[in-house]
């Protein structure tokens, strides 16, 4: 087991490169490099009324060679495309993701300041999904066919079909003052005098103002979490095994609690690694609907803004992130099933 992980950790060098290499020479041969996005604001800046011309347009919106030659040595964007990725690697090593173009200050500093959001919403949501989901699809398998089943998977499918945005906004409408009610707040992730509260009331203000972003967040993988839960155990309690079991006259809790569940959670346990990248979950639709800045949104603003160093930050540390939870996964069907043996 212990040479399988080393290898695995040795697989990932090689596979982080990779994507770092094609992301990295994707965004820098897109058009509008963070250059240019400086030159366009230092010439419509220049504008105002005493050297406007007609329709508003400059008389002198020109920007000398000397200034841009300038910012491109700032930016770093004087070098040529292969020397930047090797000294963006080389950077690397130290854990450097150099310096927002937008925020004009170190990478990480930016990424943390956004964990907050991503990171509570992340935790609370995955930890949710997994306990409830669990327990429900379990509750479906025992009950297949009966009323109980009919009813909950006409709720969660209708659900299912409900984009996470769209849900927000209809919450939004319903409940956070839209027409209809006021029940719960809207923006950030507490109230104003928070600080002076007690323990137990920050603890309600905060479970206030997750309730309707975290049925946004989770409403997608709750579904499919709970059908795949439900088949699961369906399948494993029509094996052989089952059958020789109940010939014995074992009680059926433990043929379905003792013996079918420890099998039936396999599957499940295929996206038991993804709990590290709740360091960085996030929907930017969600997040821009109730006015949350997280990680999505960061994205989305690198994105917009060429600001290419915090891409690239954000980027490698999801790349790393999945590939040390799959190899956490692999690790948890040993635990499931020590049938399993990984050489």
């Amino acid at each position: 087991m212990f040479d399988y992980i080393v290898r695995r950790i040795l697989a990932m060098i090689p596979t982080l490169i990779g994507v770092t290499l094609v992301v990295f020479a994707i965004i820098n041969l897109a058009p509008g490099s963070p250059v240019e996005q400086k030159i366009q604001q230092m010439r419509f800046g220049g504008m105002d009324s005493s050297n406007a011309g007609v329709g508003g347009e400059s008389r002198d919106s020109g920007v000398s060679e000397e200034v841009i030659e300038a910012l491109k040595k700032q930016y770093g964007f004087d070098k040529p495309v292969h020397i930047r990725y090797l000294i963006w690697l080389k950077n690397l090593t130290r854990l450097d993701f150099g310096e927002s173009f937008t925020y004009e200050e170190p990478v990480t500093d930016v990424i943390i300041s956004k964990f907050p959001v991503s990171l509570q919403f992340g935790v609370v949501s995955l930890f949710l999904s997994y306990v409830v989901c669990i327990v429900l699809g379990v509750a479906k398998a025992v009950k297949n066919g009966s009323m109980f089943d009919t009813i909950t998977s006409t709720i969660i499918f209708a659900a299912y079909a409900i984009p996470g945005y769209m849900l927000g906004v209809l919450l939004i409408v319903f409940f956070a003052g839209g027409q209809f009610f006021e029940w719960f707040p809207l923006g950030d992730l507490y109230s104003d005098g928070y600080d002076e509260m007690s323990t137990w009331g920050q603890i309600k203000n905060r479970i206030w103002h997750f309730v309707l972003p975290l049925i946004s967040y989770m409403i997608g993988s709750f579904t499919v979490l709970t059908v795949l839960m439900k088949n699961s155990l369906l399948d494993e309690i029509s094996k052989d095994y089952i059958r020789t079991a109940r010939a014995k006259g074992v009680a059926e809790k433990y043929i379905y609690f003792k013996h079918g569940l420890r099998n039936a959670l396999i599957p499940i346990v295929t996206g038991i690694g993804s709990f590290l990248s709740v360091f960085f979950a996030g929907s930017l639709l969600i997040e821009v609907i109730f006015q949350l800045d997280g990680m999505g949104l960061l994205g989305y603003q690198a994105v917009l803004e060429r600001d290419y160093n915090v891409l690239m930050g954000l980027i490698f540390i999801q790349s790393l992130l999945m590939l040390v939870g799959n190899l956490i996964s692999d690790l948890a069907y040993v635990i499931v099933d020590p049938r399993i043996d990984f050489k």
